[in-house]
């Protein structure tokens, strides 16, 4: 089995590089991905899954951050023009653009998930010519949109893993299935998937990324200390008035703003564990001489759990509206990012452990690591295992150009060789799990 996994990813490996550099050009944000997408949803067709897309795999109301319609419209016929696969347009229309494809072997055993997430950040990327996909004529063509986190290797993996698997299922056992999710920065694209069942049949979920940190051919099995976070957006609305000739008509917006943001930052911390604020953007007023009448900003929370986290975000909500009534202006927030902590489950990572042995190009493997950020991931983890599944979230080391979300990022595209191997073989001996909801 090692050997036809093997054997099969490097005849593949021409094209892991092929579809990555391909999905690195036409870079594509979050709730916008209509080109990757529909190319995933066509590429998983041909090879004999069942595909779901859309508004099948998608909870219209748990989407966070969405865009307004306008730009989803135009990013539609940007994608389309730039070679979208047209037949599955109508299903991603207006923002829905999570692809979930499922293999079932007709043999008894568990349903194994693996996830994989498709968005570009809100980045531009550099042209130097020492920048490699600048070099290589893949650099990113779409305005302020990058893939500076790996998020094109993901989605590439994701896709080895289908071939891969397609061509080795009479090995397979129970199911199979490939989620690939939108909108993973900003936390925005998970919970809607779970929100609409897509893993709430799965025994065994494992999520992964390329990088972090973590050197090539290193296989962390599992990653702990994922923070719990929450995105908001915050208007203020006020009155305007001459700054000069009738001060004392005016609602000043700029000054609720700016007390909110500094009393933010001077939120008492929690005992339960480390956390964070962070306004990153701070934009108010019009002119020197007029009462500013509008003001927003920017902020997340983060806590080590969950209940830090909450407790950090109530706090910041009291500061954001008792700031709006020491102005006597409106005040409104918007949630636009959110997901919750997750540790891996234990009983999987001699599992994991023992199939990544098994790949030649591995050097090192770590049971787990921490890591620090956030990853809504961790809404498809805490659903399966509150459904008595296990599931885990790996990293695949890679030798990095700059650091994650700089403009110069890129990757030795040998990691996703080992993924692909690596994930192919988490697949094909779940059936040798005691646990899972199959068979408990």
């Amino acid at each position: 089995m090692e050997r036809q996994v093997d054997g099969l990813v490097e005849e593949l490996y021409p094209s892991l590089q092929e579809w990555r550099r391909d999905f690195h050009k036409y870079a594509e944000s979050g709730w916008v991905e209509f080109r990757t997408a529909s190319m995933v949803a066509s590429k998983l067709a041909s090879w004999g899954f069942e595909v779901k897309a859309g508004r099948e795999v998608i909870a219209e109301d748990a989407r966070m951050g969405v865009p307004p319609l306008a730009f989803l419209k135009a990013q539609e016929q940007r994608a389309l023009s730039q070679g979208a696969v047209a037949e599955w347009i109508p299903l991603l229309s207006g923002g829905f653009t999570g692809v979930v494809g499922i293999l079932d072997s007709g043999r008894p055993g568990p349903t194994v998930a693996f996830r994989v997430d498709m968005d570009a950040l809100d980045l531009q990327e550099s042209h130097a010519l020492d920048h490699a996909p600048a070099a290589g004529e893949f650099v990113s063509i779409n305005d302020k949109m990058m893939h500076a986190c790996g998020h094109d290797a993901h989605t590439s993996i994701g896709l080895g893993l289908a071939y891969v698997l397609s061509q080795s299922k009479e090995e397979l056992h129970g199911r199979v299935k490939l989620i690939f999710q939108p909108a993973e920065e900003g936390v925005r694209g998970a919970k809607a998937m779970v929100e609409a069942g897509v893993a709430n049949d799965v025994d065994f979920l494992f999520a992964c990324h390329v990088g972090t940190g973590v050197p090539l051919r290193e296989v962390v099995c599992g990653t702990h200390g994922y923070l719990a976070t929450t995105k908001m957006d915050v208007v203020y609305t006020g009155i305007a008035s001459h700054a000069g000739g009738n001060p004392e008509e005016g609602r000043n917006a700029l000054l609720a703003a700016a007390s909110a943001v500094m009393n933010l930052h001077s939120i008492t911390r929690h005992s339960g564990g480390n956390s964070r604020i962070n306004v990153g953007v701070l934009e108010a007023g019009s002119g020197r001489n007029i009462i500013p009448n509008h003001a927003s900003f920017k902020l997340e929370t983060r806590g080590d759990t969950s209940e830090v986290n909450e407790y950090i975000l109530s706090r910041a909500i009291d500061i954001i509206h008792g700031s709006a009534k020491m102005y006597g202006v409106e005040s409104q927030i918007d949630i636009v990012g959110k997901a919750g902590s997750s540790d891996p489950s234990p009983e999987l990572l001699p599992y994991i452990r023992a199939q990544a042995s098994k790949v030649k190009d591995v050097a090192s493997i770590v049971d787990t690591t921490s890591a620090g950020g956030s990853e809504d991931a961790t809404y498809l983890m805490e659903r399966v295992k509150q459904l008595g599944g296990l599931a885990s979230y790996l990293v695949f080391g890679t030798t990095l150009a700059a650091g994650h979300h700089n403009e110069k990022f890129d990757i030795d595209e040998e990691v996703m060789k080992i993924a692909v191997k690596t994930l192919a073989l988490c697949a094909l001996h779940t059936h040798e799990l005691p646990l899972s909801k199959v068979n408990s």
